[in-house]
C-alpha cells in the first residue's frame, strides 16, 4: 500500500514537472531600430507625378502634427493627397533629419512629424516617430487614365478613348462612381480622340458637369462628373 502511495506521488511530481509554468511573462518586445517607409496604395511615383500640382519642393514644409486624422482631413480639403506614411525610432533631431532625407526622395510638399503616443517608449529610448507625407495634387478630375490600346479600340468598334487607371477617393472622379478599368468612349455624347484630347476636355471645362459615356463590364454607362478647378500652387 505504502509502494503504490509513493509511485502516485511520485508520477504526479513528474506530470506537474512536465507541465509549462503559469503566470510566466512573455519576453520584452524589442524596440524598433530602423526607419520604414510605407507607400500609400496606389500612390507610385508616375502617378505623383502625373497629379502633383507644381514641381517638388528641394526641402518638403516639415510640421508638428496634432492628429493624424483631423490633419488628413484638414489637408485633404485643400487639395493635399497622402502618398506615404514612415516610422522612425530615435531622438528629435535625428528623427526631424531622416524625415526631411525620406520626404526628398519621395518628393513630398510637406510632412507631418508626430511623437511617440502616451504610453509607449519616449523618444531616444526606442519609441517611434510617425510621419505623414502629403503631395499637393490638382485634382479636377481625380484619376489617371490612359490611351485604349489597338485590341480595346477594335473591342469597342471606337477609333479613340481612354482607360480610368487609380482613382484618388473624394475627387470628382470617385464622387461620379468611376472605377479603375472603365473604358471612357464620348465626352458630353462626343467621341474621344485619344488621352491628350480627353486631357484637354478636362481642363476646358474645368468647373462644370460633364458627361461621360463609359463601358463597365460590357454595359454602356452615363456618368456625370462635375469638375474641380485646378488649385494654384501658390495658393495657401
Amino acid at each position: 500500500m505504502t509502494s503504490r502511495f509513493a509511485a502516485l506521488v511520485l508520477l504526479l511530481m513528474l506530470a506537474g514537472c512536465a507541465t509549462a509554468p503559469r503566470g510566466v511573462p512573455e519576453a520584452p518586445r524589442q524596440p524598433a531600430t530602423t526607419n520604414r517607409y510605407e507607400t500609400e496604395p496606389g500612390r507610385d511615383a508616375a502617378m505623383v507625378a502625373e497629379l502633383r500640382a507644381a514641381p517638388a519642393p528641394e526641402v518638403p514644409e516639415l510640421v508638428p502634427g496634432k492628429s493624424p486624422t483631423s490633419d488628413h482631413n484638414r489637408l485633404a480639403a485643400r487639395g493635399y493627397v497622402r502618398i506615404g506614411t514612415g516610422y522612425f525610432p530615435g531622438t528629435e533631431a535625428t528623427v526631424r533629419d531622416a524625415v526631411i532625407r525620406q520626404g526628398q526622395q519621395v518628393g513630398a510638399d510637406r510632412v507631418l512629424l508626430y511623437a511617440p503616443t502616451a504610453g509607449a517608449a519616449t523618444p531616444g529610448s526606442g519609441g517611434e516617430w510617425l510621419a505623414t507625407y502629403y503631395v499637393r495634387f490638382q485634382l479636377p478630375f481625380g484619376a489617371t487614365f490612359r490611351d485604349l490600346r489597338a485590341e480595346e479600340r477594335a473591342s469597342f468598334d471606337a477609333e479613340g478613348g481612354v482607360a480610368i487607371g487609380s482613382v484618388i477617393g473624394g475627387t470628382p472622379a470617385s464622387r461620379a462612381n468611376l472605377l479603375a478599368g472603365d473604358i471612357v468612349l464620348k465626352f458630353d455624347g462626343k467621341p474621344i480622340g485619344n488621352r491628350a484630347a480627353f486631357q484637354g476636355l478636362l481642363k476646358s471645362r474645368a468647373g462644370h458637369p460633364v458627361t461621360l459615356t463609359i463601358v463597365r463590364n460590357g454595359e454602356t454607362l452615363q456618368r456625370v462628373v462635375r469638375l474641380g478647378v485646378v488649385a494654384s500652387p501658390t495658393t495657401p
